[in-house]
């Protein structure tokens, strides 16, 4: 039947997708038979379809080994099938949102991207877990254990120090070709202590307030993006303060740690719930927070309020920025960028289903040129760095950083820092045979930032 129930099946929907809540309290969610049913009836749909197939590494594994199988349907495929697939779906989300005609409300039912979480969390129940990939996706104590000595530990961890690289990757699987991040002594934190003065010739001023979550990235990791950020809304008059209860549990969520990222949401929700009360907006500084606040966190939660308003009150910095153009106006001043921008739209911000704020944001600059490349980066969070995954991120970015490359821009940006730092990689290993040909890489609202002569 069509979805309304009064007519024959149709082929794929016109329909706005939803998402299920996430059963994660559930037993039934976590019996493995049953998850492993599940794959096998969803992948049957893909293997009939195969839209995917250019998305990412799962897909083509998946109809790979249809494919090769003794009968050449999903039948002839199983556990050990569904761990190659599932180990190369970075959660993404772009078969779901961009590419899949089978999303309910259709009949199909067709959720790959929570599926595999599901996957991996009740493998997770299971005892299967991965030690490094858990460790490294504790971002907050690994940050904070980096924060006192992060000139060593970004020495340490740096390509260029080969011996300690090849170390690191023979005892941690860490691949000595992935750049890493870098940890501050500063943070965000310390940076932004108190709240800017409000610019009283700004249009919000007495307008707008802000609760800038500065996600544990940008805390630990990217501190000038927060700064960026803060001297952006308060140069427009918005009264700004930095917000930073605890990591979002996007790592945990990736790892199927599913009850630890449902126990983070709320403690966030309840951190940020006197300030939305004071009639704070919750403004969000990297992609993949922003899509678990807004989204994700209410699908763990459906009944917590505090979960809810939370995610009403919760925008993207470039989408926030966008709109404050559009509600408020923004002050003149704005310089032309150099060179040009290329902007690489997120998956995690296409998944959000926004449209490319960023760019949209950056175009408010005059006389500079802003190009947009939609291509999956590849990078997938601990995906991007382990030896076993690093090679897949490098093969599914490759396109997108040749994207970026015939663009000529002189500078690079993304939603997702990681992401941006990846493409960078890339481009000067893959097209660029001088590394200093690279464009430069930043957050959007970094280049806005310098555009308005704040940084």
């Amino acid at each position: 039947m069509s979805e309304d129930g009064k007519g024959p099946p149709r082929e794929g929907s016109l329909d706005a997708p939803f998402r299920h809540p996430i059963a994660w309290r559930d037993d039934d969610y976590y019996d493995l038979e049953k998850v492993h049913a599940e794959l096998q009836r969803q992948f049957d749909v893909c293997h009939t379809c195969r839209r995917c197939f250019n998305l990412c590494d799962s897909f083509p594994r998946l109809f790979d080994a249809i494919d090769e199988s003794a009968t050449g349907e999903v039948d002839s495929i199983g556990p050990k099938d569904h761990a190659h697939v599932a180990e190369a779906c970075t959660l993404c989300d772009m078969c779901f949102l961009t590419k899949c005609p089978y999303v309910p409300p259709h009949p199909f039912d067709i959720d790959i991207p929570h599926l595999i979480l599901r996957y991996r969390a009740a493998r997770r129940r299971a005892g299967e877990r991965e030690f490094v990939r858990e460790q490294l996706g504790k971002t907050d104590r690994n940050g904070k254990l980096a924060k006192p000595v992060a000139g060593l530990a970004n020495w340490a961890t740096a390509r260029k120090n080969t011996p300690l690289r090849g170390l690191l990757e023979a005892i941690a699987k860490i691949d000595a070709e992935a750049e890493l991040p870098k940890y501050y002594s500063k943070t965000a934190a310390d940076r932004l202590k108190g709240p800017l003065a409000p610019n009283p010739a700004g249009p919000a001023f007495g307008r707008r307030k802000v609760a800038l979550y500065a996600t544990c990235f940008v805390d630990y990791n990217a501190p000038d993006t927060a700064v960026a950020a803060a001297k952006v809304l308060a140069h427009q008059g918005c009264e700004v303060e930095l917000v930073y209860p605890e990591c979002c549990g996007m790592p945990e969520l990736e790892a199927g740690n599913l009850g630890t990222v449902a126990a983070a949401a709320e403690r966030v929700a309840k951190a940020f719930a006197p300030y939305i009360a004071r009639g704070y907006d919750v403004v969000a500084l990297t992609a993949s927070c922003g899509l678990m606040m807004k989204f994700e966190w209410p699908l763990m939660l459906p009944d917590n309020p505090a979960v809810t308003t939370l995610s009403a009150a919760t925008r993207d910095i470039s989408e926030y920025v966008v709109e404050l153009n559009r509600a408020e106006g923004l002050l003149p001043g704005l310089e032309p960028v150099a060179g040009g921008v290329t902007v690489h739209h997120a998956c995690h911000a296409r998944a959000q289903n926004m449209g490319a704020k960023s760019a949209e944001m950056l175009r408010l600059i005059p006389d500079t040129v802003v190009e947009l490349v939609e291509r999956c980066s590849g990078h997938g969070g601990t995906f991007g760095v382990m030896k076993e995954t690093h090679p897949v991120a490098n093969k599914v970015g490759r396109p997108a950083a040749r994207q970026i490359a015939a663009k000529g821009a002189e500078t690079l940006c993304s939603d997702c820092p990681l992401a941006c730092k990846h493409l960078g990689q890339l481009l000067s290993a893959e097209t660029s045979p001088d590394a200093r040909a690279a464009p430069r890489q930043a957050h959007p609202i970094e280049i806005f930032a310098q555009a308005y002569g704040l940084t």
